[in-house]
Protein backbone atom coordinates (compact mmCIF):
# COMPACT_ATOMS: atom_id res chain seq x y z
CA UNK A 1 0.00 0.00 0.00
CA UNK A 2 1.65 3.04 -1.02
CA UNK A 3 0.59 6.58 -2.89
CA UNK A 4 1.78 7.23 -6.00
CA UNK A 5 2.96 10.22 -8.33
CA UNK A 6 4.34 11.15 -11.36
CA UNK A 7 4.42 13.83 -14.68
CA UNK A 8 5.96 13.22 -18.38
CA UNK A 9 6.10 16.74 -19.81
CA UNK A 10 7.95 17.79 -23.03
CA UNK A 11 8.45 21.13 -22.02
CA UNK A 12 9.91 20.36 -18.70
CA UNK A 13 13.82 19.40 -17.83
CA UNK A 14 14.92 16.65 -15.97
CA UNK A 15 15.82 18.41 -13.05
CA UNK A 16 12.01 20.65 -13.16
CA UNK A 17 10.49 17.06 -13.25
CA UNK A 18 12.40 15.58 -10.41
CA UNK A 19 11.41 18.64 -7.84
CA UNK A 20 8.08 18.30 -8.92
CA UNK A 21 7.37 14.82 -8.30
CA UNK A 22 9.77 14.89 -5.32
CA UNK A 23 7.17 18.10 -3.95
CA UNK A 24 4.31 15.65 -4.69
CA UNK A 25 6.10 12.82 -3.05
CA UNK A 26 6.19 15.43 0.00
CA UNK A 27 2.73 16.18 -0.04
CA UNK A 28 1.77 12.20 -0.24
CA UNK A 29 4.42 11.10 2.93
CA UNK A 30 1.87 10.53 5.28
CA UNK A 31 0.56 7.51 3.20
CA UNK A 32 3.33 5.99 2.90
CA UNK A 33 5.82 7.07 5.32
CA UNK A 34 8.57 4.08 5.76
CA UNK A 35 9.92 4.72 1.78
CA UNK A 36 10.21 7.02 -0.63
CA UNK A 37 11.33 6.50 -4.53
CA UNK A 38 11.40 8.08 -7.64
CA UNK A 39 12.40 7.01 -11.32
CA UNK A 40 13.39 9.34 -13.89
CA UNK A 41 13.65 8.64 -17.22
CA UNK A 42 15.51 12.01 -18.85
CA UNK A 43 15.38 10.46 -22.51
CA UNK A 44 11.43 10.85 -22.30
CA UNK A 45 11.10 13.50 -19.72
CA UNK A 46 9.04 11.18 -17.51
CA UNK A 47 9.57 10.98 -13.53
CA UNK A 48 7.52 8.31 -11.46
CA UNK A 49 7.45 8.48 -7.70
CA UNK A 50 6.22 6.36 -4.95
CA UNK A 51 5.65 7.17 -0.91
CA UNK A 52 5.71 3.26 0.41
CA UNK A 53 3.36 1.67 3.28
CA UNK A 54 4.78 -1.78 3.73
CA UNK A 55 2.79 -4.02 4.32
CA UNK A 56 3.52 -7.24 2.40
CA UNK A 57 7.33 -8.17 2.02
CA UNK A 58 8.77 -5.66 4.69
CA UNK A 59 12.85 -5.84 3.27
CA UNK A 60 14.28 -3.39 0.97
CA UNK A 61 13.12 -5.92 -2.13
CA UNK A 62 10.06 -4.28 -2.06
CA UNK A 63 11.07 -0.53 -2.78
CA UNK A 64 8.84 1.35 -5.42
CA UNK A 65 9.44 2.27 -8.42
CA UNK A 66 9.87 -1.07 -8.95
CA UNK A 67 11.82 -2.40 -12.54
CA UNK A 68 11.50 -5.89 -14.17
CA UNK A 69 13.75 -7.17 -17.24
CA UNK A 70 15.42 -3.29 -17.22
CA UNK A 71 12.03 -2.20 -19.45
CA UNK A 72 9.09 -2.52 -17.41
CA UNK A 73 8.91 0.34 -13.98
CA UNK A 74 5.55 0.93 -11.80
CA UNK A 75 4.90 3.03 -9.20
CA UNK A 76 2.06 0.75 -7.44
CA UNK A 77 -0.91 1.78 -4.27
CA UNK A 78 -2.87 -1.39 -3.61
CA UNK A 79 -2.85 -5.25 -2.63
CA UNK A 80 -3.29 -7.84 -5.39
CA UNK A 81 -4.99 -10.56 -3.15
CA UNK A 82 -4.48 -13.61 -5.88
CA UNK A 83 -0.63 -12.56 -6.29
CA UNK A 84 0.72 -15.85 -5.10
CA UNK A 85 -1.87 -17.67 -7.52
CA UNK A 86 -0.85 -15.86 -10.40
CA UNK A 87 3.21 -16.21 -9.56
CA UNK A 88 2.93 -19.47 -9.24
CA UNK A 89 1.26 -19.65 -12.93
CA UNK A 90 4.41 -17.24 -14.15
CA UNK A 91 6.82 -18.89 -12.84
CA UNK A 92 5.34 -22.57 -14.58
CA UNK A 93 5.68 -20.05 -17.96
CA UNK A 94 9.29 -19.58 -16.66
CA UNK A 95 9.75 -16.25 -15.23
CA UNK A 96 11.91 -15.50 -12.36
CA UNK A 97 11.07 -13.20 -9.31
CA UNK A 98 13.89 -11.49 -7.23
CA UNK A 99 11.20 -10.69 -4.34
CA UNK A 100 7.68 -11.40 -1.91
CA UNK A 101 6.01 -9.03 -2.79
CA UNK A 102 2.47 -8.33 -5.31
CA UNK A 103 4.00 -5.44 -6.96
CA UNK A 104 6.41 -7.44 -8.89
CA UNK A 105 3.98 -10.12 -10.10
CA UNK A 106 2.13 -6.84 -11.42
CA UNK A 107 5.19 -6.35 -13.63
CA UNK A 108 6.10 -10.00 -14.55
CA UNK A 109 1.84 -10.61 -15.45
CA UNK A 110 2.86 -7.49 -17.93
CA UNK A 111 5.76 -8.77 -19.49
CA UNK A 112 3.83 -11.90 -20.07
CA UNK A 113 0.31 -11.18 -20.78
CA UNK A 114 0.39 -7.80 -21.81
CA UNK A 115 -2.68 -5.68 -20.87
CA UNK A 116 -4.78 -8.76 -20.58
CA UNK A 117 -2.86 -9.13 -17.22
CA UNK A 118 -4.92 -5.94 -15.35
CA UNK A 119 -8.41 -8.27 -15.98
CA UNK A 120 -6.56 -10.77 -14.28
CA UNK A 121 -5.48 -8.85 -11.12
CA UNK A 122 -8.08 -9.86 -7.88
CA UNK A 123 -7.46 -6.57 -4.76
CA UNK A 124 -7.62 -3.05 -4.87
CA UNK A 125 -4.69 -1.29 -6.78
CA UNK A 126 -3.48 1.52 -8.56
CA UNK A 127 -0.89 2.14 -10.93
CA UNK A 128 1.28 3.69 -13.30
CA UNK A 129 3.28 1.51 -15.85
CA UNK A 130 5.77 2.19 -17.92
CA UNK A 131 6.82 0.21 -21.00
CA UNK A 132 10.16 1.97 -21.84
CA UNK A 133 10.43 -0.37 -24.86
CA UNK A 134 7.22 0.96 -26.20
CA UNK A 135 7.36 4.09 -24.58
CA UNK A 136 4.09 3.68 -23.28
CA UNK A 137 2.77 4.57 -19.47
CA UNK A 138 -0.33 3.06 -18.29
CA UNK A 139 -2.25 4.02 -15.54
CA UNK A 140 -4.75 1.49 -13.76
CA UNK A 141 -7.35 1.63 -11.64
CA UNK A 142 -9.35 -1.54 -9.78
CA UNK A 143 -12.67 -2.43 -10.85
CA UNK A 144 -14.61 -1.24 -8.02
CA UNK A 145 -12.67 1.73 -7.73
CA UNK A 146 -11.61 1.25 -4.29
CA UNK A 147 -8.15 2.92 -4.93
CA UNK A 148 -7.63 6.50 -6.12
CA UNK A 149 -5.97 7.72 -9.12
CA UNK A 150 -6.32 11.14 -10.51
CA UNK A 151 -4.78 12.47 -13.52
CA UNK A 152 -4.14 15.74 -16.11
CA UNK A 153 -3.49 14.82 -19.63
CA UNK A 154 -2.77 16.80 -23.03
CA UNK A 155 -0.85 15.38 -25.82
CA UNK A 156 2.12 17.19 -24.41
CA UNK A 157 2.17 15.89 -20.87
CA UNK A 158 0.55 13.81 -18.57
CA UNK A 159 0.78 14.26 -14.52
CA UNK A 160 -1.17 12.10 -11.99
CA UNK A 161 -1.07 11.24 -8.44
CA UNK A 162 -3.02 9.38 -5.67
CA UNK A 163 -5.03 12.47 -4.17
CA UNK A 164 -5.93 15.93 -5.43
CA UNK A 165 -3.54 17.75 -2.98
CA UNK A 166 -0.65 16.33 -4.49
CA UNK A 167 -1.01 18.51 -7.61
CA UNK A 168 -0.43 21.75 -5.65
CA UNK A 169 3.20 20.38 -6.36
CA UNK A 170 2.77 21.20 -9.92
CA UNK A 171 2.45 24.91 -11.08
CA UNK A 172 -0.04 24.85 -14.18
CA UNK A 173 -2.71 22.63 -12.53
CA UNK A 174 -3.76 25.35 -9.89
CA UNK A 175 -7.04 26.86 -11.75
CA UNK A 176 -10.09 25.66 -9.63
CA UNK A 177 -13.47 23.66 -11.40
CA UNK A 178 -16.13 26.21 -11.66
CA UNK A 179 -18.60 23.65 -11.00
CA UNK A 180 -17.19 21.87 -8.02
CA UNK A 181 -19.02 24.11 -5.66
CA UNK A 182 -22.08 23.17 -6.88
CA UNK A 183 -21.75 19.29 -7.12
CA UNK A 184 -20.98 19.54 -3.31
CA UNK A 185 -24.20 21.32 -2.02
CA UNK A 186 -26.06 18.63 -4.06
CA UNK A 187 -24.09 15.60 -3.25
CA UNK A 188 -22.47 15.98 0.11
CA UNK A 189 -19.48 14.88 -1.67
CA UNK A 190 -17.87 15.80 -5.51
CA UNK A 191 -18.85 12.73 -7.66
CA UNK A 192 -16.98 11.23 -10.25
CA UNK A 193 -15.28 12.83 -12.86
CA UNK A 194 -15.89 16.37 -10.42
CA UNK A 195 -12.89 17.43 -8.66
CA UNK A 196 -11.78 20.85 -7.13
CA UNK A 197 -8.97 21.40 -9.95
CA UNK A 198 -9.72 22.28 -13.24
CA UNK A 199 -8.69 19.82 -16.07
CA UNK A 200 -7.89 17.04 -13.29
CA UNK A 201 -9.78 14.14 -13.26
CA UNK A 202 -10.42 10.54 -11.89
CA UNK A 203 -9.22 7.80 -13.48
CA UNK A 204 -12.81 5.77 -14.36
CA UNK A 205 -12.86 2.25 -12.07
CA UNK A 206 -12.07 -0.87 -13.85
CA UNK A 207 -10.17 1.42 -16.63
CA UNK A 208 -6.83 1.30 -18.27
CA UNK A 209 -5.41 4.81 -19.31
CA UNK A 210 -2.99 4.11 -22.34
CA UNK A 211 -0.49 7.05 -23.23
CA UNK A 212 1.99 6.81 -25.79
CA UNK A 213 4.76 9.54 -25.06
CA UNK A 214 6.69 10.34 -28.42
CA UNK A 215 3.30 11.40 -30.17
CA UNK A 216 1.04 12.01 -26.74
CA UNK A 217 -1.94 9.76 -28.20
CA UNK A 218 -3.97 8.34 -25.85
CA UNK A 219 -6.87 6.57 -24.89
CA UNK A 220 -8.92 5.30 -22.20
CA UNK A 221 -10.62 1.25 -22.38
CA UNK A 222 -12.18 -0.58 -19.33
CA UNK A 223 -10.12 -3.90 -18.26
CA UNK A 224 -12.71 -5.51 -16.24
CA UNK A 225 -16.14 -6.92 -16.70
CA UNK A 226 -19.14 -8.47 -14.58
CA UNK A 227 -18.63 -12.07 -14.93
CA UNK A 228 -21.62 -13.67 -16.44
CA UNK A 229 -22.12 -16.69 -14.29
CA UNK A 230 -25.06 -19.61 -14.05
CA UNK A 231 -27.88 -17.94 -12.03
CA UNK A 232 -28.83 -18.84 -8.65
CA UNK A 233 -32.00 -19.76 -7.51
CA UNK A 234 -31.86 -21.93 -4.48
CA UNK A 235 -31.46 -20.36 -1.12
CA UNK A 236 -29.18 -22.96 0.43
CA UNK A 237 -27.19 -23.23 -2.49
CA UNK A 238 -26.57 -19.63 -2.14
CA UNK A 239 -26.15 -19.33 1.41
CA UNK A 240 -23.47 -22.32 0.87
CA UNK A 241 -21.94 -20.31 -1.81
CA UNK A 242 -22.10 -17.22 0.25
CA UNK A 243 -20.27 -19.05 3.01
CA UNK A 244 -17.47 -20.14 1.09
CA UNK A 245 -16.55 -17.74 -1.10
CA UNK A 246 -16.75 -14.97 1.33
CA UNK A 247 -14.46 -17.02 4.05
CA UNK A 248 -11.70 -17.40 0.74
CA UNK A 249 -12.11 -13.43 0.60
CA UNK A 250 -11.32 -12.60 3.94
CA UNK A 251 -8.63 -15.41 4.23
CA UNK A 252 -7.11 -13.79 1.26
CA UNK A 253 -7.71 -10.10 3.24
CA UNK A 254 -6.05 -11.32 5.79
CA UNK A 255 -2.39 -12.00 4.51
CA UNK A 256 0.16 -9.23 5.46
CA UNK A 257 3.86 -8.95 7.13
CA UNK A 258 2.79 -6.26 9.23
CA UNK A 259 -0.05 -6.38 12.12
CA UNK A 260 -3.50 -6.32 10.97
CA UNK A 261 -6.47 -5.71 12.60
CA UNK A 262 -10.90 -5.46 11.88
CA UNK A 263 -12.78 -2.75 12.41
CA UNK A 264 -15.46 -4.17 14.80
CA UNK A 265 -18.72 -1.77 14.91
CA UNK A 266 -21.27 -4.05 17.01
CA UNK A 267 -23.02 -4.66 13.60
CA UNK A 268 -23.60 -7.80 11.41
CA UNK A 269 -21.26 -6.90 8.90
CA UNK A 270 -17.83 -6.63 10.93
CA UNK A 271 -18.96 -9.16 12.95
CA UNK A 272 -19.39 -11.92 10.01
CA UNK A 273 -15.45 -10.63 8.96
CA UNK A 274 -14.45 -11.35 12.64
CA UNK A 275 -15.88 -14.65 12.96
CA UNK A 276 -14.43 -15.87 10.18
CA UNK A 277 -11.27 -14.24 10.74
CA UNK A 278 -11.25 -16.34 14.11
CA UNK A 279 -10.68 -19.23 12.51
CA UNK A 280 -7.76 -18.77 10.09
CA UNK A 281 -4.55 -20.43 11.14
CA UNK A 282 -1.43 -18.53 11.75
CA UNK A 283 -3.56 -15.59 12.25
CA UNK A 284 -3.25 -13.11 15.66
CA UNK A 285 -6.36 -11.48 15.44
CA UNK A 286 -6.92 -7.77 16.68
CA UNK A 287 -9.93 -5.90 17.16
CA UNK A 288 -11.06 -2.42 17.58
CA UNK A 289 -14.16 -0.21 18.17
CA UNK A 290 -15.52 3.22 19.41
CA UNK A 291 -17.89 3.42 21.66
CA UNK A 292 -19.52 6.56 23.57
CA UNK A 293 -20.87 8.00 26.63
CA UNK A 294 -23.83 8.73 24.63
CA UNK A 295 -25.73 5.52 24.87
CA UNK A 296 -28.06 6.51 22.13
CA UNK A 297 -25.25 5.81 19.33
CA UNK A 298 -22.76 3.53 21.47
CA UNK A 299 -23.24 0.31 20.27
CA UNK A 300 -20.72 -0.71 23.07
CA UNK A 301 -23.17 -3.66 24.49
CA UNK A 302 -23.35 -5.60 21.05
CA UNK A 303 -19.73 -4.84 20.87
CA UNK A 304 -19.06 -6.70 24.07
CA UNK A 305 -21.40 -9.36 23.30
CA UNK A 306 -18.91 -10.18 20.34
CA UNK A 307 -15.34 -9.60 21.57
CA UNK A 308 -16.73 -12.30 24.48
CA UNK A 309 -17.59 -15.08 21.66
CA UNK A 310 -14.19 -14.36 19.75
CA UNK A 311 -10.50 -15.47 20.74
CA UNK A 312 -9.01 -11.44 19.78
CA UNK A 313 -6.67 -8.96 21.10
CA UNK A 314 -9.35 -6.15 21.30
CA UNK A 315 -9.09 -2.93 22.16
CA UNK A 316 -12.11 -0.65 22.88
CA UNK A 317 -11.76 3.30 22.64
CA UNK A 318 -14.22 5.67 24.35
CA UNK A 319 -14.51 8.77 22.17
CA UNK A 320 -15.85 12.01 23.90
CA UNK A 321 -16.84 15.04 22.63
CA UNK A 322 -14.12 16.70 23.99
CA UNK A 323 -11.64 14.72 21.69
CA UNK A 324 -14.45 15.53 18.66
CA UNK A 325 -13.78 19.30 19.11
CA UNK A 326 -10.26 19.09 19.49
CA UNK A 327 -9.68 17.41 16.46
CA UNK A 328 -12.03 18.36 14.27
CA UNK A 329 -9.70 21.62 12.77
CA UNK A 330 -6.95 19.19 11.81
CA UNK A 331 -10.02 16.46 10.56
CA UNK A 332 -10.88 19.28 8.11
CA UNK A 333 -7.30 19.98 7.03
CA UNK A 334 -6.92 16.12 6.38
CA UNK A 335 -9.34 15.47 3.79
CA UNK A 336 -8.62 15.41 0.36
CA UNK A 337 -11.69 16.20 -1.84
CA UNK A 338 -14.80 17.88 0.33
CA UNK A 339 -16.71 15.44 2.07
CA UNK A 340 -19.78 16.09 4.31
CA UNK A 341 -18.48 12.64 6.48
CA UNK A 342 -15.31 10.54 7.45
CA UNK A 343 -15.22 11.86 10.52
CA UNK A 344 -15.84 8.42 12.19
CA UNK A 345 -13.11 6.84 9.62
CA UNK A 346 -10.61 9.50 10.95
CA UNK A 347 -10.71 8.57 14.35
CA UNK A 348 -11.03 4.74 14.28
CA UNK A 349 -8.30 4.72 11.93
CA UNK A 350 -5.96 6.86 14.53
CA UNK A 351 -7.13 4.45 17.20
CA UNK A 352 -5.84 1.58 15.36
CA UNK A 353 -2.72 3.52 14.13
CA UNK A 354 -2.30 4.20 17.58
CA UNK A 355 -2.04 0.37 18.50
CA UNK A 356 0.51 -0.50 16.17
CA UNK A 357 -1.63 -2.13 13.14
CA UNK A 358 -0.45 -1.19 9.29
CA UNK A 359 -3.48 -2.62 8.27
CA UNK A 360 -7.27 -2.95 8.90
CA UNK A 361 -10.40 -5.04 7.48
CA UNK A 362 -13.69 -3.28 7.05
CA UNK A 363 -17.31 -4.27 6.49
CA UNK A 364 -18.10 -1.28 3.40
CA UNK A 365 -19.66 -2.92 0.60
CA UNK A 366 -22.22 -5.69 2.42
CA UNK A 367 -25.13 -2.56 2.52
CA UNK A 368 -25.11 -2.14 -1.34
CA UNK A 369 -24.37 -5.59 -2.29
CA UNK A 370 -27.52 -7.03 -0.04
CA UNK A 371 -29.95 -4.13 0.65
CA UNK A 372 -29.42 -2.91 4.08
CA UNK A 373 -30.68 0.82 3.42
CA UNK A 374 -33.78 2.65 2.67
CA UNK A 375 -33.06 3.44 -1.16
CA UNK A 376 -33.85 -0.30 -1.79
CA UNK A 377 -37.56 -0.51 -0.29
CA UNK A 378 -37.91 2.99 -1.94
CA UNK A 379 -37.17 2.32 -5.53
CA UNK A 380 -40.84 1.36 -6.81
CA UNK A 381 -42.12 4.39 -5.34
CA UNK A 382 -39.32 6.36 -6.86
CA UNK A 383 -39.94 5.09 -10.16
CA UNK A 384 -44.04 5.70 -9.75
CA UNK A 385 -43.07 9.88 -8.71
CA UNK A 386 -40.80 10.05 -11.82
CA UNK A 387 -43.65 9.48 -13.82
CA UNK A 388 -44.77 12.73 -12.59
CA UNK A 389 -45.41 15.93 -15.04
CA UNK A 390 -42.05 18.11 -14.48
CA UNK A 391 -44.09 20.91 -13.52
CA UNK A 392 -45.22 18.84 -10.62
CA UNK A 393 -42.07 17.57 -9.61
CA UNK A 394 -40.71 20.73 -9.08
CA UNK A 395 -43.44 22.50 -7.31
CA UNK A 396 -42.15 20.56 -4.42
CA UNK A 397 -39.47 23.48 -3.96
CA UNK A 398 -41.66 25.73 -2.17
CA UNK A 399 -42.54 23.71 0.63
CA UNK A 400 -40.91 22.78 3.76
CA UNK A 401 -41.06 19.38 3.49
CA UNK A 402 -37.17 17.33 2.48
CA UNK A 403 -38.79 14.82 0.67
CA UNK A 404 -41.80 16.81 -1.18
CA UNK A 405 -38.49 19.58 -1.94
CA UNK A 406 -35.99 16.81 -3.57
CA UNK A 407 -38.89 15.95 -5.60
CA UNK A 408 -37.37 18.15 -8.31
CA UNK A 409 -34.87 16.14 -8.87
CA UNK A 410 -37.26 13.18 -10.42
CA UNK A 411 -37.24 15.74 -13.14
CA UNK A 412 -33.69 15.12 -14.75
CA UNK A 413 -34.83 11.79 -15.42
CA UNK A 414 -31.63 9.72 -15.43
CA UNK A 415 -29.48 7.53 -12.26
CA UNK A 416 -28.37 11.20 -10.33
CA UNK A 417 -31.93 12.60 -10.76
CA UNK A 418 -32.91 9.07 -8.32
CA UNK A 419 -29.64 9.09 -5.90
CA UNK A 420 -30.52 12.97 -5.39
CA UNK A 421 -33.87 12.38 -4.43
CA UNK A 422 -33.11 9.36 -2.18
CA UNK A 423 -29.89 11.08 -0.88
CA UNK A 424 -29.05 14.94 -1.95
CA UNK A 425 -28.22 17.58 0.39
CA UNK A 426 -29.59 20.65 -1.09
CA UNK A 427 -31.79 20.99 -4.36
CA UNK A 428 -31.03 24.08 -6.80
CA UNK A 429 -33.01 26.78 -5.60
CA UNK A 430 -30.87 26.36 -2.48
CA UNK A 431 -27.71 25.79 -4.31
CA UNK A 432 -28.49 29.01 -6.14
CA UNK A 433 -29.46 31.42 -3.28
CA UNK A 434 -26.05 29.92 -1.27
CA UNK A 435 -23.54 30.93 -4.21
CA UNK A 436 -25.61 33.99 -5.32
CA UNK A 437 -26.07 32.47 -8.91
CA UNK A 438 -29.41 31.80 -10.83
CA UNK A 439 -31.27 28.89 -10.27
CA UNK A 440 -30.99 27.97 -13.96
CA UNK A 441 -26.95 27.64 -14.15
CA UNK A 442 -27.63 25.17 -11.09
CA UNK A 443 -30.09 23.05 -13.47
CA UNK A 444 -27.93 23.55 -16.33
CA UNK A 445 -24.83 21.47 -14.67
CA UNK A 446 -26.39 18.77 -12.53
CA UNK A 447 -28.28 18.18 -15.16
CA UNK A 448 -25.89 16.76 -17.46
CA UNK A 449 -25.01 13.07 -16.75
CA UNK A 450 -22.45 11.63 -15.17
CA UNK A 451 -22.84 8.00 -16.62
CA UNK A 452 -23.23 8.16 -20.28
CA UNK A 453 -23.86 4.33 -21.30
CA UNK A 454 -27.53 2.55 -20.16
CA UNK A 455 -27.28 -0.12 -17.18
CA UNK A 456 -30.20 -2.43 -17.32
CA UNK A 457 -31.31 -3.83 -13.76
CA UNK A 458 -33.40 -6.94 -12.96
CA UNK A 459 -35.53 -5.20 -10.37
CA UNK A 460 -35.80 -1.68 -8.32
CA UNK A 461 -33.66 -3.33 -5.74
CA UNK A 462 -30.84 -4.24 -8.06
CA UNK A 463 -31.52 -0.70 -9.75
CA UNK A 464 -30.81 0.62 -5.90
CA UNK A 465 -27.68 -1.64 -5.26
CA UNK A 466 -26.40 0.03 -8.68
CA UNK A 467 -27.10 3.50 -7.30
CA UNK A 468 -25.23 2.74 -3.92
CA UNK A 469 -22.72 1.34 -5.38
CA UNK A 470 -22.12 3.66 -8.17
CA UNK A 471 -22.35 7.10 -5.88
CA UNK A 472 -22.58 6.64 -2.58
CA UNK A 473 -20.33 3.88 -2.03
CA UNK A 474 -18.32 5.21 -4.85
CA UNK A 475 -18.04 9.05 -4.30
CA UNK A 476 -18.31 9.48 -0.32
CA UNK A 477 -17.30 5.66 1.63
CA UNK A 478 -14.70 4.62 -0.70
CA UNK A 479 -12.85 7.63 -0.71
CA UNK A 480 -12.90 8.79 2.99
CA UNK A 481 -12.20 4.97 3.88
CA UNK A 482 -8.74 6.15 1.73
CA UNK A 483 -8.02 9.32 2.61
CA UNK A 484 -8.53 9.12 6.57
CA UNK A 485 -6.92 6.21 7.15
CA UNK A 486 -4.36 6.60 4.74
CA UNK A 487 -3.73 10.17 6.43
CA UNK A 488 -2.73 7.99 9.18
CA UNK A 489 -0.59 5.97 7.54
CA UNK A 490 -3.04 2.42 7.30
CA UNK A 491 -4.57 0.47 5.03
CA UNK A 492 -8.04 -0.40 5.37
CA UNK A 493 -9.10 -3.69 3.06
CA UNK A 494 -12.66 -4.43 2.32
CA UNK A 495 -13.45 -8.39 1.73
CA UNK A 496 -17.00 -8.00 1.13
CA UNK A 497 -15.83 -5.88 -2.08
CA UNK A 498 -13.94 -8.86 -3.32
CA UNK A 499 -13.48 -9.42 -7.10
CA UNK A 500 -15.03 -13.29 -6.55
CA UNK A 501 -17.47 -12.49 -4.13
CA UNK A 502 -19.51 -9.44 -6.38
CA UNK A 503 -19.59 -12.14 -9.03
CA UNK A 504 -21.42 -14.52 -7.16
CA UNK A 505 -23.43 -12.16 -5.11
CA UNK A 506 -24.91 -10.51 -8.89
CA UNK A 507 -25.52 -14.01 -10.02
CA UNK A 508 -27.92 -14.55 -7.22
CA UNK A 509 -31.27 -14.10 -8.26
CA UNK A 510 -33.31 -10.85 -6.83
CA UNK A 511 -36.20 -12.44 -4.99
CA UNK A 512 -33.47 -14.68 -3.12
CA UNK A 513 -31.15 -11.85 -2.49
CA UNK A 514 -33.62 -9.38 -1.14
CA UNK A 515 -36.45 -11.54 0.23
CA UNK A 516 -37.14 -11.67 3.82
CA UNK A 517 -38.34 -9.79 7.05
CA UNK A 518 -34.78 -8.01 7.78
CA UNK A 519 -32.52 -6.18 5.78
CA UNK A 520 -29.95 -8.01 4.46
CA UNK A 521 -31.49 -11.61 5.51
CA UNK A 522 -29.85 -13.28 3.24
CA UNK A 523 -26.92 -12.50 4.53
CA UNK A 524 -27.57 -13.07 8.15
CA UNK A 525 -29.30 -16.64 7.66
CA UNK A 526 -25.70 -17.76 5.71
CA UNK A 527 -24.05 -17.05 9.00
CA UNK A 528 -26.97 -17.34 11.52
CA UNK A 529 -25.07 -19.87 13.18
CA UNK A 530 -21.90 -17.97 14.05
CA UNK A 531 -23.65 -15.03 15.20
CA UNK A 532 -25.35 -13.94 18.91
CA UNK A 533 -28.79 -13.34 17.80
CA UNK A 534 -28.80 -9.73 19.26
CA UNK A 535 -26.29 -8.44 16.86
CA UNK A 536 -28.42 -9.55 13.54
CA UNK A 537 -31.98 -9.68 14.95
CA UNK A 538 -31.82 -5.79 15.37
CA UNK A 539 -32.55 -2.27 13.84
CA UNK A 540 -29.58 -1.06 11.42
CA UNK A 541 -27.58 1.24 13.08
CA UNK A 542 -24.74 3.34 11.32
CA UNK A 543 -21.40 3.59 12.00
CA UNK A 544 -22.53 7.48 12.91
CA UNK A 545 -21.54 9.71 16.11
CA UNK A 546 -23.40 11.80 18.67
CA UNK A 547 -23.20 14.95 15.34
CA UNK A 548 -25.76 16.31 15.64
CA UNK A 549 -25.36 17.26 20.00
CA UNK A 550 -21.66 17.89 19.10
CA UNK A 551 -22.06 20.36 16.52
CA UNK A 552 -24.17 22.23 18.74
CA UNK A 553 -21.36 23.18 20.73
CA UNK A 554 -18.56 23.56 18.22
CA UNK A 555 -16.84 26.96 17.87
CA UNK A 556 -15.17 25.88 14.97
CA UNK A 557 -18.09 25.20 12.70
CA UNK A 558 -19.82 28.46 14.40
CA UNK A 559 -16.95 30.56 13.38
CA UNK A 560 -16.66 28.97 10.00
CA UNK A 561 -20.36 29.58 9.62
CA UNK A 562 -20.67 33.57 10.32
CA UNK A 563 -20.31 34.25 6.33
CA UNK A 564 -22.78 32.31 5.89
CA UNK A 565 -25.14 33.79 8.09
CA UNK A 566 -23.97 37.07 7.44
CA UNK A 567 -26.34 36.58 4.03
CA UNK A 568 -29.14 36.19 5.98
CA UNK A 569 -29.37 32.38 5.66
CA UNK A 570 -29.59 31.53 9.24
CA UNK A 571 -27.85 27.72 8.64
CA UNK A 572 -26.86 27.36 12.41
CA UNK A 573 -29.91 28.15 13.57
CA UNK A 574 -31.91 26.10 11.32
CA UNK A 575 -29.65 23.42 12.53
CA UNK A 576 -30.21 24.11 16.06
CA UNK A 577 -34.01 24.29 15.32
CA UNK A 578 -33.75 20.57 13.99
CA UNK A 579 -34.43 22.00 10.31
CA UNK A 580 -30.96 20.99 8.96
CA UNK A 581 -29.24 17.65 8.77
CA UNK A 582 -25.57 17.31 10.38
CA UNK A 583 -24.53 16.60 7.25
CA UNK A 584 -25.87 19.13 5.66
CA UNK A 585 -24.60 21.52 8.05
CA UNK A 586 -21.01 20.12 7.30
CA UNK A 587 -21.29 20.31 3.88
CA UNK A 588 -21.46 24.23 4.34
CA UNK A 589 -18.79 24.27 5.89
CA UNK A 590 -16.47 23.23 3.93
CA UNK A 591 -17.99 25.42 1.39
CA UNK A 592 -16.59 28.04 4.09
CA UNK A 593 -13.30 26.78 4.17
CA UNK A 594 -13.01 26.44 0.39
CA UNK A 595 -11.27 23.51 -0.62
CA UNK A 596 -10.70 24.99 -4.27
CA UNK A 597 -6.83 25.34 -4.57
Amino acid sequence: MCRIAGIADKALQKEALFSITKLMCDVLRHGGPDDEGIYLSAAHNLCLGNRRLAIIDLSIHGHQPMNYAGRFHITYNGEIYNYKELKSELMAAGLHFHSHCDTEVILAAFAHWGQNAFAKLKGMFAFALWDLQEETLYLVRDASGIKPLYYHLTTERIVFASEIRAFNAVPYLQQADAEWEVYLLAYGHLPEPCTTLKDVQPLTKGCCLIYHLPNGDHCVKPFATTKQTTAINDKAGAEEQLRSVFGKAVKRHLFADAPIGIFLSGGLDSAIIAKIAEVQENISLNTLSIFFEEEAYSEKNYQDLLTAGITSNHRGFLLQEKQFHDHLPAIINDMDLPSSDGINTWFISKYAKDSGLKAVLSGIGADELFGGYPSFSRMNKTALLEKLPNAVLRSGRITQSKILRRLCYLSLHNPQGKYLFLRGHFIPVEIAAYLGISEKEVWHILERPLYKQQVEHRCAKDEASWLEINFYMQNQLLRDADVMSMIHGLEIRLPYLDADFIDLVAAIEPHIKYSGPLKKQLLIDAFRTVLPEPVWNRSKMGFSFPFKEWLSHDDYIKTRLNTADKKGLNYFSKFEQGHLHWSQLMTLMLLEKRYAC
